[in-house]
C-alpha cells in the first residue's frame, strides 16, 4: 500500500509545482504601472537580440523600448486606399529597425467614431455631463491605439501603423502623439480609382460601379488628408508620391528614411526577399495588395488606367476631381508625364468653404439643442 500512496503523493507534488510555475509566469506577463510590460516581453523581444538588426547600427538606435506612451516616436502611414500604402509599409518593414505589420482595421474605425463624437454637439454634451472630458477620452484612445500597435506584431525599435484612412484623423493623432511622424501616400486619382474598381476593393462610401462617384470621393478624401498634412508641417508629415516611389525607389526611400531619422539600409529596396522571415515583412491574406507586394518594386501599374475611364468623365475630370490639379497631376493628360509632375498647390479654398459650412451646421445643431432644452 505504501508504494501506490507514494506515487500519488509524488503526482500531487508535480501537479502543484507545474501549476505554481505557470501562475508565476502569468503574473509576470501582466502589464505593470505606467504602461510597462514585464517578463513576457523579454520573450517577445528575443528576436531582436539575434542578428536581425544588422551590423552597422548603434546599440542605442537598435534599443527596443520597454515602455510605450504619448512620447513614443510612432510612424503612421496612410492615404486613399490603392495609393501605394501597402507597398511603402512593406518596404519599411524590410528595414531592420522598423515594424509596421498588417492593417489593423480597428484603428481607423475607432478614430472615425471619435470624429463622429467630436462633430456631434449632442454627443459632446452627453460626454461632458458624464464626466468624460476630452482629456479622459484622449487618454483612453491613446492607450487603445498603443495596445493595438504594440501588440499586433513583432517588437521593434520603431513601430509603425498602416491603415490608409487613419490619416483622415492626422491632426488628432499629431496631438495624441507629439513625437509621431506621418507619411501621406499620394497617387494619381485616376490610377487609384481604376485600381479600386478593377480589383473590386470595397471602400465604404465609394460606388464601385461609377468612376465619377469614386473620383469625387477620392478628391474629397485626398484633400482632407493633404490639408491636415500641410497643417502638421514638413517636420511631422511627409508627402510621398507612388509614382516617385516606383520610378526612383532608392531616391524616394533615402528621402523617407532621412525624414524618419532612420539609417539607410539597402534591405528596403528588396522587401520581397524578406517576406515571411523573422523581423522582416509579414503579409495578410485578406489584404487585396498582398499579391502585388510579393513582387519587387515595379512600374507595371502606372498607366493601367489609361483607356479605361469613360469619355464623359475624362472630359469633366478637372471639375470632378479638383485635387488632381492641386497635387500636380494634369487632369487632361492621359497619362501625364510622371517624371515631370508639378509641386502640390497650397490653394485650399474649397476646403475652407467646406469647413465654414460644417461650422455653420454645427452651430445650428447646438442652437437647436439648447432651444429644445429651454422649451422642455
Amino acid at each position: 500500500m505504501r508504494k501506490p500512496r507514494n506515487v500519488v503523493l509524488l503526482a500531487c507534488v508535480v501537479v502543484s509545482s507545474v501549476t505554481v510555475f505557470y501562475l508565476g509566469l502569468s503574473s509576470m506577463e501582466c502589464p505593470g504601472p505606467h504602461g510597462h510590460r514585464y517578463g513576457g516581453n523579454q520573450a517577445r523581444y528575443s528576436w531582436a537580440s539575434q542578428n536581425h538588426l544588422g551590423q552597422n547600427f548603434s546599440s542605442a538606435a537598435a534599443t527596443i523600448p520597454l515602455e510605450y506612451n504619448e512620447n513614443t516616436p510612432l510612424i503612421f502611414v496612410g492615404g486613399v486606399p490603392r495609393s501605394g500604402t501597402t507597398l511603402i509599409r512593406a518596404m519599411l518593414d524590410a528595414h531592420p529597425l522598423v515594424r509596421c505589420g498588417e492593417e489593423t482595421r480597428v484603428i481607423p474605425r475607432l478614430l472615425a467614431m471619435h470624429s463622429t463624437w467630436s462633430r456631434s454637439a449632442r454627443e459632446r454634451m452627453r460626454l461632458d455631463e458624464a464626466g468624460v472630458t476630452d482629456e479622459v477620452l484622449d487618454a483612453a484612445i491613446r492607450a487603445f491605439l498603443l495596445e493595438v500597435i504594440v501588440g499586433h506584431g513583432e517588437p521593434a525599435p520603431r513601430l509603425c501603423n498602416k491603415d490608409p484612412f487613419t490619416l483622415k484623423s492626422l491632426s488628432y493623432l499629431s496631438r495624441l502623439f507629439p513625437r509621431a511622424k506621418f507619411v501621406l501616400m499620394l497617387r494619381d486619382g485616376r490610377a487609384t480609382v481604376h485600381s479600386m474598381i478593377s480589383r473590386r476593393v470595397t471602400i465604404t462610401g465609394f460606388d464601385l460601379s461609377s468612376y465619377r462617384d469614386c473620383l469625387v470621393k477620392w478628391s474629397r478624401a485626398a484633400e482632407s488628408m493633404y490639408e491636415q498634412c500641410r497643417e502638421a508641417g514638413h517636420d511631422r508629415c511627409m508627402l510621398l508620391r507612388y509614382e516617385q516611389l516606383v520610378l526612383q525607389p532608392q531616391a524616394a526611400m533615402r528621402s523617407l528614411l532621412g525624414f524618419l531619422d532612420l539609417p539607410w539600409d539597402t534591405a528596403v529596396l528588396h522587401h520581397e526577399q524578406l517576406i515571411g522571415k523573422a523581423g522582416g515583412v509579414s503579409l495578410s491574406k485578406t489584404e487585396r495588395s498582398t499579391d502585388q507586394v510579393m513582387n519587387p518594386v515595379n512600374t507595371d501599374a502606372l498607366v493601367k488606367w489609361v483607356g479605361k475611364i469613360p469619355a464623359d468623365v475624362l472630359k469633366e475630370m478637372a471639375d470632378i476631381a479638383p485635387m488632381l490639379s492641386r497635387l500636380g497631376y494634369d487632369p487632361h493628360a492621359n497619362p501625364p508625364d510622371y517624371t515631370k509632375l508639378q509641386e502640390p498647390s497650397h490653394d485650399n479654398s474649397t476646403l475652407l468653404v467646406r469647413n465654414q459650412q460644417n461650422r455653420q451646421r454645427q452651430m445650428s445643431r447646438v442652437y437647436k439643442i439648447k432651444r429644445s432644452e429651454n422649451v422642455m
